[in-house]
């Protein structure tokens, strides 16, 4: 059995299968990246939840495996060599996990780096100028009197919508016939800014094709159906 107490995050999220993969995150945009990928994979693990409602992530515990206070994060008891691997940022998370598995990211080297750059665009455009159009539209910054930051990111949200559009104009995943850790990355912000973040009208979504028939195919994935939920929300 492996022993994880090297890890100081196990004394206050113990694990009570040490054998798993333990993730450590909340159903948030971010955090489904993992879960959901973890559900593709069919790899075992035990979802702790993180409460950021009350800064859980901010805690000595999880600090100490992300010094960044962010969700998600895991630990892989059989890593690279048979040793324990902790792990954070959801990108390398899901860079990690298809290459543990041989799944969801192209072995071919060419096709390899594409899934990476678009990737890497979700994680550098689309969830940071989302999550700006959340911050602005539904939580605190919809008070602010100077709309001119909500327009800004809501004008960049409809720039970068028209660049996913563009995208998968003939092609049904990101990458055409392969679903891939890009997609995977990406559908849990497009639900979030027209569901949750409620900025559909916002950004023009109705005019969008292609991403819509996208995002569809995508959540009816049972895997992704299942790592939306996990862990869920208090």
């Amino acid at each position: 059995m492996p022993d994880l107490s090297a890890f100081p995050i196990t004394r206050r999220w113990p694990a009570q299968h040490p054998d798993r993969l333990q993730l450590y995150s909340l159903n948030t945009p971010n955090g489904v990246k993992a879960s959901i990928m973890l559900e593709e994979t069919g790899l075992p693990y035990e979802p702790h939840l993180v409460d950021i409602g009350e800064n859980e992530s901010w805690t000595p515990e999880f600090l100490s495996l992300n010094p960044n206070g962010k969700i998600p994060a895991i630990i892989d008891p059989d890593g690279p060599g048979g040793k324990p691997l902790g792990l954070f940022e959801s990108g390398a998370i899901l860079i990690y996990l298809a290459d543990k598995t041989g799944r969801f990211l192209p072995a071919d080297p060419a096709r390899r780096y594409e899934t990476i750059q678009w990737l890497m665009f979700q994680m550098g455009g689309i969830g940071p100028i989302f999550g700006q159009v959340g911050f602005f539209h539904k939580f605190g910054g919809r008070e602010y009197e100077d709309k001119r930051p909500l327009e800004r990111y809501a004008n960049e949200s409809k720039r970068v919508l028209g660049v996913l559009e563009s995208r998968l104009e003939g092609r049904q995943w990101l990458m055409g016939d392969d679903y891939t850790i890009a997609d995977i990355a990406t559908l849990g912000w497009v639900r979030n800014l027209i569901g949750f973040y409620d900025a559909g009208a916002l950004v023009d979504y109705d005019t969008l094709k292609h991403v819509p028939a996208w995002l569809e195919r995508g959540l009816a994935r049972p895997a992704v159906q299942r790592g939306l939920e996990r862990p869920k929300r208090p």
